[in-house]
């Protein structure tokens, strides 16, 4: 009998797919000891179980609580700096002695009064609650003061009215403050027991709703009586602490004393001894040292005199006089600090950083030296090669006859008469209107109306700057016809075109163009300081400074007269808001206050785009409706820092104009202006037209032929020829024109900021208190 031999047609089962269903053992197997290139790149994690993940997790939180602890114990305690608060009135009506005096608590602690200049401070030491507290105060008006001050503040103590809260003084400074970064802060309200009872009710809820504004999930604390001012130092001690991370990151003190020795060839030369409690990081010697508003300086050494503020003082036998009971003395610091004197560190001229500010530059750097005979022969060969042109010549032409031979392109000038025709008619039509203008603006200017007299308008006109009125509405204009024309310009007629924008360029694409960053460099450049890896050398620094002890002792530093004030100079990128509070123009290259981390100075700065390609283009105007970014020269400085830039007004005041933060340090960021010219096309073909008004003269046609060109409805095209010698252009797009259309052409060329540093700023004029009891600004502001 024959066997069973399966057919063709027999029926085949799927395999069993095992794919991503596969367990780690089949998939070890198929992959025969391979391991995958993450796995061989990371380190290998340890699964832990879940009740080692609970307590990971409570060892991390233990962790940072500890962390949270010692920073309060350390702020005030007896091993750190005194708790540093700034006090700062926003409303006119408050009274700054009274408060202060609620503050000196005789039954809290042992209070030190001291004077330093126009603020008043002084020192309060608690044993009870383990603590020291350092008050000062600034007034609203005084915006350099608060702003400074509130750099090393630990806590700001603000003073709020019962009924308005704060004036316009106070609502000013506070938009300063926020922008700068504010530090930890308390809302205390003075006044409010001098109400009604009916009407103290209402006054907390009005109060609450506008504290809201500003201040929102914030309650604010009453300051009337000495119980309410010892509710209000509790808070304080217990507050927890907000960072800022452009102070945290650097070494900062407060002078609590300050004495100028000078020297014996001249008394303006000298040594400065400063006295204060170094917070953040470690100070060292070698390193410069910035006093704000006046430059760096070198150190000479730093001492470690005895705390002349201890926590707790040796007890001095009591004295018949009860004002001497109280403990309330007031202190010479400057002689405490020579008693118990320990040097620190002293400076090492080895290591110790160069006040040089800036790179001399070399004249003769840039040149070079004579070519050698190789290099001679191989620039004549090159030359050879490429003079070398392709002709069609008839056959059994030599080289010789084929140099006289001229190239095969006729020039065809019957198309050119045809469009040679004169503009004089349209001229005279331009001149005659123009004239119509003109007498119709002499009529109007001459147009006779009734006026009322009035004496309060005689005296408002006093006031009055007819030239800064003139100034100011020439840059309104000018603004204008910015944002209805950005980067248009009218073509000189005087001067040629290939001459005016000889500076200027053609690109394909703004963003995909080549453009080399070390071409045409200004002498300027020369000048500044660059970074190979800017990243890196800012992750160094900090990184050496944070692995050192952070010093919470009083210290005394004495300084060297330095031969110039400031440090390191390079390009600084700041990111920059327009603030909305100010409506002025503002155009580049006009001379600005910047409050950039602890420094101030002044400097003409350029605007540009913010966008992350290589290439940013120029904004003649600070625009309110984008975030731009500043460039200037000033002194190397490592982000985080806030920014704030100023416009001194012409009668001393200072404006905020715009608020922001460091970006970068970077020289190589290039900044392209544009500029568009315009042309009007007075016959149109199919895709061909014929241009006016954008040159005047055919050899700027031809100088200009090879940049593309654009209109304002989308079309792209380029110069075919120029026609007759008016400037007219034969021009070819990519589809129709319409006659209402415009045909422009972009121009570009890389610009540089002024070098304007200055770190002197002038004081600014203070606001000044009218008989309403309000703050206003002085006579003549806005």
């Amino acid at each position: 009998m024959a066997a069973h031999r399966p057919g063709p047609l027999k029926q085949q089962n799927k395999a069993h797919k095992g794919g991503r269903h596969r367990g780690r053992g089949s998939a070890q197997r198929d992959g025969k000891g391979r391991l995958a290139l993450k796995t061989l790149s990371k380190k290998v994690r340890k699964e832990l179980s879940r009740v080692d993940q609970r307590h990971r997790a409570s060892q991390l939180r233990k962790q940072k609580k500890e962390a949270v602890l010692a920073e309060k114990r350390q702020l005030g305690g007896k091993d750190g700096p005194p708790h540093q608060v700034l006090v700062v009135p926003l409303h006119s009506r408050i009274s700054l002695p009274e408060a202060m005096q609620l503050l000196q608590d005789r039954d809290t602690g042992t209070v030190h009064l001291n004077e330093l200049g126009n603020t008043q401070s002084f020192m309060l030491l608690c044993p009870r609650l383990k603590h020291r507290w350092f008050f000062t105060s600034a007034r609203p008006g005084d915006l350099h003061t608060v702003l400074d001050m509130a750099k090393v503040a630990d806590t700001i103590l603000f003073l709020l009215d019962p009924l308005e809260g704060w004036d316009s003084t106070g609502d000013y400074c506070l938009s300063c403050l926020f922008a700068q970064g504010l530090p930890t802060y308390t809302l205390a309200v003075q006044g409010i027991s001098g109400l009604p009872l009916k009407k103290q009710i209402d006054a907390r809820k009005k109060l609450s709703k506008a504290v809201e504004k500003r201040f929102p999930h914030d309650k604010f604390l009453l300051l009337d009586t000495q119980q309410e001012a010892g509710m209000l130092l509790r808070q304080l001690a217990n507050q927890k602490q907000q960072h800022l991370a452009f102070r945290d990151r650097r070494a900062y003190l407060f002078a609590h004393a300050v004495d100028f020795v000078p020297s014996e060839e001249n008394n303006l030369v000298g040594t400065l001894k400063i006295s204060g409690y170094v917070r953040g990081q470690t100070v060292n010697v070698n390193r410069l040292l910035h006093i704000v508003g006046h430059g760096d300086f070198q150190m000479k050494q730093i001492d470690a005199p005895g705390d002349p503020f201890p926590l707790n003082p040796r007890r001095i036998k009591p004295q018949k006089d009860p004002d001497m009971a109280m403990e309330i003395c007031a202190t010479d610091t400057v002689d405490d600090m020579e008693e118990g004197l320990k040097v620190l560190m002293r400076a090492d001229p080895d290591r110790q950083e160069s006040l040089q500010a800036e790179v001399i530059p070399d004249p003769m750097e840039g040149e070079q030296t004579w070519p050698t005979e190789e290099e001679l022969s191989e620039a004549k060969d090159f030359l050879k090669e490429s003079s070398k042109v392709v002709k069609k010549v008839p056959k059994g032409t030599s080289s010789y006859q084929a140099e006289w031979i001229l190239d095969g392109g006729s020039q065809s000038g019957g198309e050119g008469d045809e469009y040679e025709y004169d503009d004089m008619e349209h001229e005279d039509f331009m001149e005659e209107e123009s004239q119509d203008e003109s007498s119709e603006e002499e009529e109007e200017e001459y147009e006779t109306m009734t006026v009322g007299e009035s004496v309060h308008d005689d005296l408002y006109d006093e006031k009055v700057d007819e030239e800064a009125e003139a100034k100011m509405l020439e840059k309104y204009k000018q603004e204008r016809l910015e944002e209805m024309f950005p980067d248009e310009v009218d073509t000189p007629r005087d001067v040629a075109a290939r001459i005016r924008f000889q500076k200027y360029r053609g690109l394909k694409s703004f963003r995909t163009s080549p453009w080399d960053p070390k071409e045409n460099l200004p002498q300027d450049y020369a000048r500044i300081f660059q970074f190979q890896n800017f990243t890196n050398t800012r992750k160094s620094i900090f990184k050496e400074i944070e692995e050192k002890e952070v010093e919470g002792a009083e210290v005394s530093i004495l300084l060297v007269h330095p031969v110039c004030c400031f440090h390191l100079s390079t390009l600084l990128n700041m990111v920059v808001r327009r603030d909305p509070g100010n409506t002025e123009p503002v155009k580049a290259k006009e001379e600005l206050i910047f409050h950039c981390g602890f420094r101030r100075f002044r400097a003409s700065p350029l605007f540009s785009q913010h966008t992350a390609a290589d290439k940013h283009k120029l904004q003649r105007f600070l625009t309110a409706d984008m975030a731009l970014v500043v460039t200037v020269y000033a002194p190397i400085t490592f982000p985080p820092a806030s920014v704030l830039l100023f416009k001194q007004k012409s009668n001393g005041m200072h404006s905020l104009i715009a608020t922001g933060h460091l970006m970068s340090v970077d020289p190589d960021r290039m900044v392209i202006k544009r500029v568009v010219l315009s042309g009007h096309p007075c016959k149109i073909f199919t895709k061909m037209a014929v241009v006016r008004y954008m040159f005047f003269n055919r050899e700027d046609v031809l100088w200009f032929k090879p940049v593309e060109l654009r209109t304002k409805w989308g079309r792209r095209g380029h110069i075919k020829e120029p026609l007759g010698t008016h400037g007219h252009m034969k021009c070819s797009f990519d589809g129709k024109l319409k006659s209402q259309d415009t045909v422009l052409m972009n121009l570009y060329k890389r610009v540089f900021p002024k070098w304007t540093y200055d770190p002197y700023v002038p004081e600014p004029v203070p606001w000044v208190q009218s008989e309403s009891s309000s703050i206003v600004p002085q006579e003549g502001m806005e």
